[in-house]
């Protein structure tokens, strides 16, 4: 059955529902069971009022009293049964969701993190699921017996006192009207609290990781007025959507009061007549109270069944996106001891979704086996994106790379991103200890794996935390200074010893000696290493056999950085421009991968 174009990704959630279905399942039953124990305690009225209280047979109340205690009981350890196996199963679907989601966001492209904000992806995993948990959980059953007691009791009811029955029968058709009508109103206010609060969760989580930022330039009261706006226009909000569930729910209140005086008068008038007893008419205004809660909980059922189905269009607004960077069909993964590490750009163009320049234009570039290339250019060159399509953080648009003569498309990625290790000029630690950040990449790497690519990249300081290799680095690092992030980002890069290594200026942040020193150790490991090196440093040329240099997006020349002093202009120009000296150009003869 197709569901309502409002509720259609509600409706899919579904297949999240099936693994949970006999717990389902059950908390129906068992809240049929229940209300229908809880019904049978009117009908039990009746019998005692017009049975034993009406003839004065004393000794039939005592046995008719216990089976209403006893139906009570019933109703009350029901009760407990379904809410323990309806919390069970809406924490499971909850969880499956949430890994789900998480396993999601891990297979999209840099690019989509490129395009959403932090706050609006947290938001959904946190909230949005919070939501879909309290509907599926509790909405949902609610809604399937509050629905089932309403008809059950109007049955009761018109078996009573056909005339009554019906009267309650037609309360029905305004509570449709206003439900249709609240449901219409309350899906755009609904949307637009749920969006922002991702938009300030954002902003929070901006504010958190850039204090140091904030507290240097003295703008915390800016931040804390850009946060009291957003605030603002999210309590705005929140107060709109309680506004029409105020307005709704207090409708809903009126229909049952004004039902329930009128089947009082009219009852009463019944009884005059000898056309329904005492019995009938107490037993008649008990089933009538008991649907006061099925009327009134309409109102928080709705509002959480729309919020529902908002927080399921977020989700699946991430879940539907199609990773672009994928394995495709007939991909082969790499055995990292056979690949020799020939690293060819054959007519690479890229540009970036949305934008309608390209930041590269027809890059050809051969790397051979061992080969160290320095990739220089100006600032917005496009080196930097250069360097990510080798381990498909972005995918050409236009051209092919190849590894030892095969398309980096054809390879799986798992396996293309254990024999390419990539060192990012900005430094990225997570908020665990340093040994869970250096083996993020190589968990199986040995301690003596661990202490040589420490002391390559000249990060043997982390004996001296305060738990060595267990210390916990904080959120980013931050704990530690940015040379010390980058020698152990460095660090996590070798460990592997990949075949080839892109260095994306990893040593901007060192002081000129650790610089010297770190240098030193990479000579050695990209001696046979395939390297594309990044350099915004004149002095890390000295690591490279030949410059190739990045002009408007494409190559323009390639050689030794001698040959490259005394042919090109620019590329003295964009040297000479550097704070430091440019280094002297090493001799003809200097062997592949030698020390500078």
């Amino acid at each position: 059955m197709p569901a309502p174009p409002r509720f259609r990704s509600l409706w899919r959630v579904r297949t999240y529902v099936r693994p949970y279905l006999g717990q389902m399942v059950l908390m129906i039953v068992t809240a049929f069971v229940g209300i229908g124990a809880g019904i049978l305690v009117p009908i039990m009225t009746k019998a005692v009022i017009d049975g034993p209280v009406a003839s004065g047979e004393r000794s039939r109340l005592l046995p008719l009293g216990l089976l209403a205690l006893l139906f009570g009981v019933i109703e009350a350890f029901l009760a407990f049964v379904r809410r323990w196996v309806q919390s069970y199963a809406a924490l499971g679907i909850e969880s499956t969701i949430r890994n789900d989601l998480y396993a999601h966001l891990q297979r999209l492209p840099v690019a989509f993190h490129d395009k959403w904000q932090t706050g609006q992806l947290l938001s959904r995993a946190t909230t949005d699921l919070g939501v879909l948990r309290r509907f599926l959980g509790f909405g949902l059953v609610f809604l399937i017996t509050n629905i089932a007691t309403f008809l059950t009791i109007v049955a009761l009811l018109v078996n009573l006192y056909w005339p009554l029955g019906l009267v309650v029968m037609a309360s029905a058709l305004p509570l449709m009207w206003l439900s249709a009508s609240f449901e219409r109103e309350y899906a755009e206010v609904s949307r637009r609290v749920q969006d922002e609060q991702g938009d300030l969760a954002t902003h929070v989580e901006e504010a958190a990781t850039g204090i140091r930022v904030v507290k240097a330039f003295g703008r915390r009261r800016l931040v804390l007025e850009q946060y009291e706006t957003r605030a603002r226009s999210l309590h705005d909000s929140a107060m709109a959507s309680v506004g029409l569930r105020a307005k709704f729910w207090s409708l809903l209140d009126v229909i049952p009061n004004l039902t329930l005086g009128t089947v009082l008068l009219f009852g009463a008038l019944a009884v005059g007549r000898g056309d329904l007893t005492v019995g009938g008419l107490v037993a008649f205004m008990s089933l009538m109270l008991y649907l006061v809660w099925p009327i009134e909980a309409l109102g928080w059922i709705l509002a959480t069944a729309q919020e529902a189905s908002t927080a399921a269009d977020r989700l699946y607004e991430v879940l539907d996106t199609v990773p672009s960077i994928a394995d495709r069909p007939g991909v082969v993964a790499l055995a990292p001891e056979s690949v020799r590490g020939a690293l060819v750009f054959e007519g690479v163009s890229f540009a970036y979704e949305g934008t309608a320049e390209p930041v590269l234009r027809d890059v050809r570039l051969s790397i051979e086996p061992g080969e160290t290339v320095a990739l220089v250019g100006a600032t917005g060159s496009g080196k930097t994106t250069l360097a990510s399509l080798v381990p498909r953080l972005y995918d050409v648009t236009g051209g092919r790379i190849t590894l030892d003569g095969t398309d980096v498309r054809d390879v799986t990625l798992e396996s293309l991103r254990r024999v390419v290790a990539t060192a990012f000029e900005e430094p990225i630690l997570f908020s665990a200890s340093v040994r869970e950040n250096l083996l993020l990449g190589t968990p199986g790497a040995s301690d003596e794996d661990v202490a040589e690519a420490l002391a390559l990249a000249q990060a043997e300081f982390v004996h001296d935390l305060p738990f060595g290799l267990d210390t916990r680095v904080g959120e980013q690092g931050l704990s530690l200074s940015g040379g010390q992030r980058q020698r152990l980002a460095l660090a996590r890069a070798v460990i592997g010893k990949p075949r080839v290594l892109v260095l994306d200026d990893p040593l901007s942040a060192l002081d000129v000696h650790t610089e010297a020193l770190v240098e030193e150790a990479l000579s050695r490991v990209l001696r046979g290493t395939t390297g594309l090196v990044v350099v915004h440093r004149p002095s890390t040329i000295a690591l490279a056999d030949r410059v190739a240099f990045l002009e408007n997006g494409t190559i323009t020349a390639v050689g030794t950085h001698s040959e490259l002093l005394a042919t090109h202009p620019s590329y003295r120009s964009i040297l000479s421009a550097a704070s430091e000296p440019v280094p002297e150009p090493e001799p003809a003869g200097r062997p592949s991968g030698g020390e500078p």
